[in-house]
């Protein structure tokens, strides 16, 4: 039995401990959020947020896990008001949407270790795959989200 918390609650997953962490959200746990791209760790759809770390879920055991914290995408905020989330809605980056939630985690680990990520900064911590090609769009709402996590902007429609 692996144990560990996701989204601030305590999880115990009667679970072959070799699982992904991936296969034990969507299929024990219903949080269907992270998403299955390409199961190699070369996309980025799956990235959690683990102790602070951006974690491809896809490539990490329940067993690793043990006792560490975990946060998807449903667990980012109650009310979609994170300010990557808020930043991504203002700006109209998501298209088919399939890599958002990964790309969402990334960007949210980013601004909580640096609130003013430069361009390079934001391109090496989100290396994800957009088929879509939201790449400049995402820049610029990195950039807003930061400037709204700074509290140097607020975002139209989000009650500010």
């Amino acid at each position: 039995m692996t144990r560990f918390t996701v989204n601030d609650k305590p999880v115990e997953y009667k679970m072959d401990p070799r699982t992904p962490l991936l296969w034990a959200l969507r299929d024990a746990s219903n949080l269907t959020g992270t998403k299955y791209g390409c199961g190699t760790g070369e996309c980025g759809a799956c990235t959690v947020d683990v102790d602070g770390q951006p974690v491809l879920a896809c490539q990490e055991s329940i067993a690793s896990l043990e006792g560490k914290f975990v946060v998807t995408i449903e667990g980012l905020s109650e009310n979609r008001n994170h300010p990557v989330q808020q930043a991504f809605i203002a700006a109209n980056v998501p298209q088919c949407g399939y890599c958002i939630p990964g790309v969402v985690m990334a960007a949210a680990i980013l601004l909580r270790a640096n609130r003013s990520p430069s361009e390079e900064d934001i391109k090496a911590a989100i290396p994800n795959i957009c088929r879509c090609g939201i790449y400049p769009r995402l820049i610029d709402a990195i950039d807003q989200a930061a400037r709204i996590a700074r509290g140097e902007q607020s975002t139209p429609g989000f009650g500010n």
